[in-house]
């Protein structure tokens, strides 16, 4: 893999290498199965559908949604069986006229050279790929052969259409470029702003920009109604305040994405403690327009409870070096420790915010601070 080659730093996940994505040797309890994989791949799996008929309505994207050994099959085997079947047909045209035995210097054959099977199958391969090595050729003689010349063109056109678009879409597929758009390993929760916020960093590793790129988050747990109904996968979408402001991001460089843990948050009562023990699950999602190609293309991730580190932020990436913004990719995933309350943002907003917090708590933090300081120095 890239990562391993030394290519692309280990601090960073490409949307598609879930493999290099180490996973704790040691866990308080059993997770519950991930939702959506760090490669973006859903973990569901689909049984007991009845209603197979549905996809054979829908075969050009059946066709894509293949794998490619089966696509290939399928291509090989379209083109074999018309010219099979068409081959019978000459075959049997020249049988039924006589062409096979009869050689006079007056007969007139429907189709010329035609003598077996093989050259049947032949001529059929001419019709249909437009070859017209010269050999063999159609006469005026029978009408029922210039209507098969005229079927045969237009189902090997019709297949031509459909397999070359079917190879054409899965060559040009939205999610071949998402393997450029990266997302941080893990996800920090810190103060931001005097408040509690939950941050993630992406980044694209072309130039070639993602055109009206919005990014989305949702929460996925298990919840239950006041109902008692059980919502195994209960998903609640999460605001964010994206550094322009609104939803659209402008991914020139490595951005981090950041949700503001408040009243309306369904982070709003998990504190450091409660995130060791509890069943979450964040879905980051990132779609825009491919600026080249103008494919809508998007990645995901997601982050369960053990990716998501309390206390900490992460470090800057961009630097102005001789009139040029550059960026150290090397750093994209690194993050610093940071002075964070480990209660839970209602509590922080029951004592009356971040700042009446620091009043009550300050020589704890100042503490915390003077720790990492001395152990900074020390390295």
């Amino acid at each position: 893999m890239l990562s391993r080659k030394g290519i692309i730093p280990e601090d960073f996940l490409l949307t598609r290498l879930a493999e290099d994505v180490q996973q704790p040797k040691f866990k308080a309890k059993a997770r519950k199965a991930r939702f959506v994989a760090k490669n973006g791949t859903c973990n569901v799996a689909h049984t007991n559908i009845r209603e197979q008929g549905r996809f054979l309505q829908d075969v050009f994207t059946t066709l894509v949604d293949l794998k490619w050994l089966h696509t290939l099959i399928i291509f090989t085997m379209s083109f074999l069986c018309s010219w099979l079947l068409f081959g019978m047909i000459w075959w049997l045209i020249a049988f039924a006229h006589g062409d096979l035995v009869q050689s006079g210097e007056d007969f007139v054959p429907c189709v010329t050279d035609i003598h077996s099977f093989s050259s049947a199958f032949l001529f059929s391969i001419e019709v249909q790929v437009t070859i017209g090595f010269g050999g063999r050729m159609i006469t005026e003689e029978c009408v029922s052969a210039i209507i098969i010349l005229i079927v045969q063109n237009i189902v090997g056109l019709v297949i031509n259409a459909i397999m070359l678009g079917c190879i054409f879409m899965k060559t040009a597929q939205a999610n071949r470029r998402a393997e450029t758009l990266i997302f941080s390993k893990h996800a920090v929760i810190s103060v931001r702003n005097n408040k509690l916020c939950f941050m993630v960093r992406i980044g694209d590793l072309r130039k070639s920009m993602i055109i009206s790129a919005t990014v989305r988050m949702q929460v996925v747990r298990r919840s239950t109604t006041q109902e008692g109904e059980v919502v195994p996968l209960d998903q609640i979408d999460i605001h964010m305040d994206n550094p322009v402001g609104t939803n659209g991001v402008f991914l020139v460089s490595p951005l981090i994405i950041c949700h503001v843990i408040d009243k309306d948050s369904p982070l709003y009562d998990l504190s450091a403690a409660d995130l060791l023990n509890e069943d979450i699950e964040v879905i980051v999602v990132l779609e825009g327009v491919v600026e080249t190609t103008g494919i809508t293309t998007q990645a995901r991730t997601s982050y369960v409870s053990e990716e998501i580190l309390w206390g900490q932020r992460f470090v800057p990436t961009v630097s102005e070096e001789d009139g040029m913004y550059a960026v150290d990719y090397s750093k994209f995933g690194n993050t610093s420790r940071v002075p964070t309350p480990c209660c839970s943002a209602r509590r922080l907003d029951e004592v009356g915010g971040i700042a009446q917090f620091k009043l009550n708590e300050g020589v704890t933090l100042r503490a915390s601070v003077r720790r990492v300081r001395v152990k900074t120095h020390r390295n």
